[in-house]
């Protein structure tokens, strides 16, 4: 097939014949099949060669990411075979099995997998790196790792897990302390990290118990421990949180600290749920390493920079920043605090939970259950000489109204809310029953944030959208002919997502006397979005197709992440 492959691709002009030439040379050098080779030194598109094998060979071609194959169809044929072969099992109708093949002319290939297997096999051709991808992602978090560990399991270990209305606590706790069971959620605990996730989930349902990391703001998942286990694991969790595994019906949340190597530590805030099935548990990894806390990094542009840093060297009035949980609210306000942090200032932060110990800044978790609450936190700070006042977020009139007294009265206040955008917050306090001449007094800006994944710096190209899609999401008609788009097509480094990190995209509304007027006279959420693009705010759609027009991130993820002007 080398030959007749580059041959046919030289005739159809996909290649010149020099680029063949250097993709066999190529070949010869580090292995691989020639289209691999190809797609590699950039010369023909996967998707291309893909399409143009589908036609050669008239077999239909698959799209191997957007299809979620059944663990037990995997199973059909062994790892060492898929790797030999190139291939991947995708489906099984009575006694016939699919298979992705990146060379659909290798007959040795399909009649060892008939031998193998005992079914009729039918090929589909897929990109080579895809089926790659597609081999790590189904049989190396399954089988490899978790496998070893399982291995290590036998009846009698599994035994007392089984779902009953009451567990014996010393039953419990012995299991716990098996080998096995501690190798299981070490290597739960450690492989988030390695993946680079941000939370780790354990879910139990009624005949299915699984693991989910989130990874640069999607999940997906990872294992499938047996069901048996689910009592023995969360358990193990529980402990290690310094949680009570005796009680299994009331939600709990912990901390559980680890030390990796010498010089690392990382930190899990845990948070236990019972559910229909047993308890859901989610960790969100705190690497204070990764915390990036220098704001010309975060993502903002030259303007939204320039008026976030003016609000918060004023010596007093209210910084709010809002968005959704996971949007990177935190780290905005740490990287704020940071800059702020100097011996000449006192600066007190209430939060729920304190996520990063910062040096120098007094941080006080909150405890719900003994009185402990953000109003109550805030009333004590301004009794303690503050100059510098964070609170983790505003959820109600007393601490709202404790936040306005406080930044009217010298000092300068951070905080959160939970709103869609930065105009709309001012109706939010509104609807909580601050008055709008607190309101234009006390704010001296407004800024909204979501996350968008940034495109794979070794796998990004250049991408054609229509005009009329980017004139359809906001890109200005003049600029949709001429304008570049890019997105990741998929390699190793990004495990074939075409997305590798996070960026944010950032709506900065300084409240200028303009806009305080239209807040005194009771502007709507549009109308004061109006006034705030007119005083040069860039909304977040705005800054996605900035994001966009620089290469850094795709127009799905824009999409995704923010809503039309």
């Amino acid at each position: 097939m080398v030959d007749r492959l580059g041959e046919l691709l030289v005739r159809e002009k996909l290649i010149t014949p020099d680029q063949l030439k250097k993709a066999i040379e190529e070949q010869r050098i580090s292995g691989g099949r020639l289209g691999y080779n190809l797609a590699r030194l950039g010369y023909v598109n996967e998707k291309d060669l893909t399409s143009f094998l589908s036609k050669q060979y008239g077999i239909p071609s698959v799209d191997l990411a957007a299809t979620e194959i059944d663990h037990e169809v995997i199973k059909l044929i062994p790892e060492d075979v898929a790797n030999k072969y190139q291939v991947i099992p995708i489906s099984r109708t009575g006694s016939t099995l699919v298979i992705a093949m990146a060379d659909p002319s290798n007959i040795f290939a399909i009649d060892d997998i008939k031998f193998l297997t005992g079914y009729n096999v039918e090929s589909v051709i897929a990109s080579e790196a895809a089926i790659k991808t597609a081999i790590e992602k189904y049989y190396a978090a399954e089988e490899m790792e978790l496998g070893d560990v399982l291995t290590e399991f036998d009846e009698s270990e599994m035994e007392i897990l089984q779902e009953e209305e009451e567990v014996d606590v010393n039953d419990l706790k012995k299991a716990v302390e098996d080998a096995p069971v501690v190798k299981l959620v070490n290597l739960i605990l450690t492989d988030a990290i390695k993946r680079g996730a941000s939370d780790i989930h354990v879910e139990p349902y009624e005949k299915l118990f699984r693991v989910r990391y989130r990874v640069d703001g999607v999940l997906s998942e990872v294992m499938k421990p047996p069901l048996k286990l689910k009592n023995a694991i969360v358990s193990r969790i529980k402990i290690m949180s310094n949680l009570d595994i005796a009680e299994r019906r009331l939600p709990q949340d912990g901390r559980i600290k680890m030390k990796l190597g010498k010089d690392k530590e990382m930190d899990y805030r845990v948070s236990v749920l019972p559910t229909l099935f047993g308890e859901k548990v989610v960790m969100r990894l705190l690497d204070k390493s990764n915390l990036q806390l220098d704001m010309t990094k975060l993502g903002f542009e030259e303007k939204a920079l320039k008026d976030f840093k003016d609000a918060i060297e004023k010596p007093w009035g209210m910084v709010l920043v809002t968005g959704p949980t996971g949007s990177g609210k935190t780290t905005t306000l740490y990287s704020a605090l940071s800059e702020l942090n100097k011996v000449s200032d006192n600066i007190s932060t209430a939060e729920d939970p304190v996520e990063f110990n910062l040096m120098g800044i007094n941080q006080v978790q909150m405890h719900e259950a003994i009185g402990l609450n953000f109003a109550s936190s805030l009333r004590s700070f301004l009794r303690q000489d503050p100059d510098i006042i964070m609170v983790g977020e505003i959820r109600d009139f007393e601490t709202a109204e404790i936040a306005v007294k406080a930044a009217l009265t010298g000092h300068l206040v951070l905080s959160t809310l939970h709103t869609n955008d930065a105009p709309s917050t001012v109706n939010r306090l509104l609807n909580m029953g601050i008055e709008p001449f607190l309101i234009a007094s006390a704010t001296n800006l407004i800024l909204a944030q979501r996350l968008a994944r940034k495109i794979c710096k070794d796998c990004k190209e250049e991408v054609r959208v229509s005009p009329q899609a980017l004139i359809d999401i906001g890109v200005p008609a003049e600029e949709a002919k001429s304008f570049k788009c890019f997105h990741g097509k998929g390699c190793a480094t990004c495990g074939g997502t075409g997305c590798k990190g996070r960026i944010a995209l950032y709506e900065v509304m300084p409240l200028t006397e303009a806009l305080k007027e239209l807040v005194l006279n009771g502007a709507s959420s549009a109308e004061l979005k109006r006034g705030a693009i007119k005083e040069g705010m860039k909304s977040l759609r705005m800054s996605g197709i900035t994001k966009m027009k620089e290469g850094v991130t795709t127009i799905e993820e824009v999409v995704r992440a923010t809503m039309a002007d």
